[in-house]
């Protein structure tokens, strides 16, 4: 049924090749999911052995856009053991049947079943009328379609051919010396074919198959495996490799469909899950299975039998209330916590004594024993139930009515079941030996590891595994929570006959079957209740169009304006019932008759809108002849500036940045004329700036600073535009002994450098020095020698200070550091005084992100040494004349005369 639903939900809509390709895709999971989570049971030949939720989401336009799988509790157990007339997962029987000679052999596979024990145990290798030979190449396309690699194919091939070769490993029990049972392997071969497939090294696998290492913190003990404890280590390999697989590949087909667009969808799901089960011998697995089923039924009761009447009650109606089975008890008994059975199994497995499936049952039967749906020996109300024997015996399990000591039974909603307590307890540990994690963690295959986390050695965590019980109730309790949010359509199935034959029905179990689904009941509470309900408001705003009282807005409240709309139609009024915030219909045919009015009434408002939307395009016609005028107005101005533009556009001034001329312009366009102007200028001055290259535009800049700093301030400024800065006017940067000193000092960038005169501080007079300018310092050094005789760092100097005359002196103040205490600001005379300021300036600028004081001024103070003296500068000549200066220094004065 979910297949045939599945097809049936993504075969509508478009059919852009995207869409198509997606719904391939989710038609093709089916054929992947039943090779490898189906299995032949003895009441249906190709049952679920999981339980899956199939999540589709569609766009608005109903086309598919992605979906995701989620699934539950894969009967693991199936893989290593199968009862009589039952098979394993079909992938096996497909793999072996269906695969070609080379990849038999690549796969160290025969073609016969009977060479695998997991396989021939169970004595049905075939099914009627099913070929696995074409079902393996389905499930191949499949796989495919779905976008797996041919190196992932050939990966989930292989460890379905390891788990095989792994069912066929016997052990030799052998007695160690120290008294100890130990085991030894029968058929290496087979792990040399295990180990090649799975690229993982024979020794250790051989090794964690026939001994197990116990950690402790502070060693490490290892013990010799049994014969028996070798075949549940075995065993618990084989369901790991398995049960990983297959999720494994339900992730990777969860990345095939899943939606890459982001948006706002809705979704449908489709809940497949195992159904209840009931056989001859009924273990752990089946329990889990009815379990859920008991969970899935209790959801079915709250949504079609309680809520319903319910609802009835709470909206006023006068109504009959129904009875009908509760399984809510049935679902304590099994989940509640400290008391419910899965609580106590996992209470058990937890504790750190061995724990045996009897001890298991005696704390059942303790705990239990007053429950009415619980029975087993030991109970006080013991009785064999005559009734549920009949209704069981029909679902081929004849021995309900004997109860064996290892037994319990629990009367299910379905009838009752028979459990048989032997590997409760294991199969809920599910332990998987740590050294077995640990060699397939250590495979050279990446996609092992994945299969194995906790393999990993750097995982050092002691946290014990959860339960099976455990993972299964989180995990039903989160598709509950799921499935309830959403609203809700059951399909219930029901199946004729036990013989899976045409034409042959079986009354009492179809009966059966009526029964325990309480279809009377549905029945009953369909035929007395009511076919449609719906909100006042949402009743209104859908059928308001029906009554002129009503349409096209109604202004009271919503239960009169029903009331009113109600009266004017021509329905019969005893079928409908008000509650308290909803209206009832009980007959189907006075909701047909209502949707067939108001399709009516809806032609008749759409020929009146057609009719309005005709006036509405006369009148804009009206308005568009009407408007015409002012179009062409303003068109014929547009043209006119247009023109303006053209004409201006072969009329521009030079691009010289200089020229001030500009062409005139008609007075409704001022404003533009002006705007042009400014992006014109702008344009032309960028086109200027092009023209130089990196050298020139650091020239113009210090140009430009020089022009910032002095220009109105030094009248020798104007004596210096014409000429360029050149910075090394001695070239010292090609000398080899500055290179040496540079590179001892960090100064090897040479800003400028020339002999200049320094001025002496006590007596005035002139004695020549190196000045040399780096990106960090001032450097006086001797102009022979090179001899460093100050180095000042630029962060040091705080003001420049100069006269407004046509001298060449420059004081430059620093602070009074250690190195400079004694001597103060440094004075010199300069023909490139205008440069050594503006790159001095500069240089601070870059080094401390600041710029210095430059003070033109007649007199001033300065810093010499100890004392402060006050600079004076006295022009005895005309200020445009240059002439030499006379340096005088009387007590706490320095007179310069010009």
């Amino acid at each position: 049924a979910a297949k045939i639903a599945l097809q049936y939900l993504v075969r509508g809509g478009s059919s852009s090749p995207q869409i198509e390709l997606l719904r391939e895709k989710i038609i093709n999971i089916s054929p992947i999911l039943e090779a490898f989570g189906n299995a032949k049971t003895q009441h249906n030949s190709n049952s679920s052995r999981f339980g899956k939720f199939l999540e589709l989401e569609f766009d608005c336009n109903g086309d598919p856009v992605g979906g995701l799988i989620t699934n539950y509790l894969l009967e693991k157990s199936r893989v290593i053991r199968q009862s009589l007339g039952e098979r394993s997962f079909h992938i096996f029987y497909q793999l072996v049947s269906g695969a070609d000679i080379h990849l038999l052999k690549s796969l160290k596979l025969q073609r016969s079943l009977d060479s695998y024990n997991i396989l021939k145990l169970s004595r049905c290798a075939q099914i009627a009328n099913v070929d696995d030979k074409i079902n393996f190449i389905e499930t191949k396309r499949a796989l495919e379609v779905m976008g797996l690699t041919q190196e992932e194919i050939i990966f989930t091939f292989h460890i379905v051919a390891s788990v095989l070769k792994l069912g066929n490993i016997q052990y030799l029990p052998r007695a160690n010396m120290d008294g100890t049972e130990g085991c030894t392997l029968l058929n290496e071969y087979e792990i040399y074919d295990i180990c090649e497939m799975l690229c993982i090294d024979v020794n250790a696998l051989e090794t964690s198959l026939t001994q197990r290492s116990v950690e402790t913190r502070n060693e490490v003990l290892v013990t010799d495996l049994s014969a028996s404890e070798a075949n549940y280590a075995r065993d618990a390999l084989c369901k790991a490799l398995y049960s990983r697989l297959f999720t494994w590949l339900i992730n990777k087909l969860n990345e095939s469909i899943r939606a890459k667009r982001v948006g706002k969808r809705r979704s449908v799901g489709i809940l497949d899950v195992y159904g209840f089960e009931v056989f001859e011998r009924n273990s752990y697995e089946q329990f889990l299975i009815n379990y859920c089923n008991e969970k899935l039924h209790q959801i079915y009761i709250d949504v079609v039998l309680r809520q319903e009447q319910e609802e009835y009650i709470k909206e006023g109606i006068h109504w009959k209330r129904i009875d009908f089975f509760n399984n809510s008890n049935i679902c304590d008994l099994i989940e509640k916590n400290n008391h419910g059975i899965l609580s106590m199994l996992d209470e058990e497995c937890l504790r750190p004594n061995p724990v045996t499936d009897e001890l298991f049952l005696h704390k059942l039967i303790q705990t239990c024993q007053e429950n009415p749906y619980f029975e087993s020996h030991g109970c006080k109300s013991f009785v064999v139930d005559i009734h549920h024997k009949s209704e069981i015996h029909s679902l081929s399990n004849p021995s309900v009515g004997a109860l064996p000591h290892h037994c319990f039974r629990i009367r299910h909603y379905a009838g009752s079941v028979t459990y048989a307590i032997s590997g409760f307890v294991e199969k809920n540990n599910d332990l998987l030996f740590k050294d077995l994690s640990n060699v397939m963690y250590k495979s050279d295959n990446p996609l092992l590891r994945i299969l194995f986390p906790e393999g990993n050695p750097k995982r050092t965590t002691l946290k014990r595994p959860a339960t099976t019980a455990s993972q299964f109730k989180i995990s039903i309790g989160a598709l509950m929570k799921n499935i309830q949010s959403k609203q809700l359509n059951f399909i219930v199935c029901i199946k004729p006959n036990e013989l899976k034959e045409p034409l042959i029905f079986e009354m009492a179990l179809v009966q059966h079957q009526v029964r325990y689904l309480l279809l009377l009941e549905c029945c009953k509470i369909k035929k007395l209740g009511f076919f449609f309900r719906q909100e006042y408001e949402s009743f209104l705003k859908k059928y308001k169009m029906l009554s002129a009282c009503t349409w096209p807005h109604w202004t009271g409240s919503t239960v009169e304006g029903v009331g009113n709309l109600l009266k004017d139609l021509p329905i019969y009024l005893p079928h409908c019932y008000f509650g308290r915030t909803k209206l009832f219909i009980r007959s189907a045919r006075t909701v047909f008759e209502l949707n067939e009015m108001r399709r009516d009434r809806l032609h008749e408002l759409a020929t009146l809108c057609q009719k309005i939307w005709r006036g509405w395009v006369r009148r804009k016609k009206f308005l568009q002849i009407r408007n015409s005028q002012l179009v062409i107005a303003r068109n014929y101005r547009c043209w006119k500036r247009r023109r303006y533009l053209l004409w201006l556009s072969k009329h521009l001034p030079s691009e010289s940045p200089l020229c001030r001329d500009w062409p005139p312009a008609p007075r409704s366009l001022q404003e533009t004329s002006y705007f042009l102007r400014k992006c014109y200028h702008k344009w032309r001055c960028h086109k200027y700036r092009l023209n130089f290259d990196q050298t020139a535009r650091n020239r113009m800049r210090e140009k430009v600073t020089a022009s910032l700093i002095f220009r109105d301030r030094k009248v020798s400024y104007l004596k210096s535009v014409s000429h360029p800065f050149r910075g090394d006017y001695v070239r010292l940067r090609q000398n080899l002994k500055w290179k040496r000193i540079s590179a001892e000092t960090g100064d090897q960038y040479v800003v400028f450098a020339d002999i200049v005169n320094k001025i002496t501080r006590s007596t005035g007079k002139c004695v020549q020095k190196l000045l040399v300018l780096s990106t960090v310092a001032m450097i006086v050094m001797d102009q022979r020698t090179l001899q460093i005789k100050y180095r000042i760092p630029v962060n040091e100097i705080f003001r420049i200070s100069l006269s407004p005359y046509m001298d060449d002196i420059v004081i430059i103040h620093v602070k009074c550091t250690d190195a400079t205490k004694r001597k103060g600001a440094f004075v010199f005379e300069s023909g490139h005084v205008i440069e050594i300021v503006t790159k001095l300036f500069l240089v601070i600028q870059n080094a401390t992100a600041k710029s210095t004081e430059v003070q033109i001024a007649t007199e001033f103070e300065a810093n010499f040494g100890k004392e402060d003296v006050l600079v004076l500068f006295r022009c005895t000549a005309p200020p445009e004349t240059t002439g030499p200066a006379k340096i005088v220094r009387r007590a706490t004065k320095l007179e310069i005369t010009l």
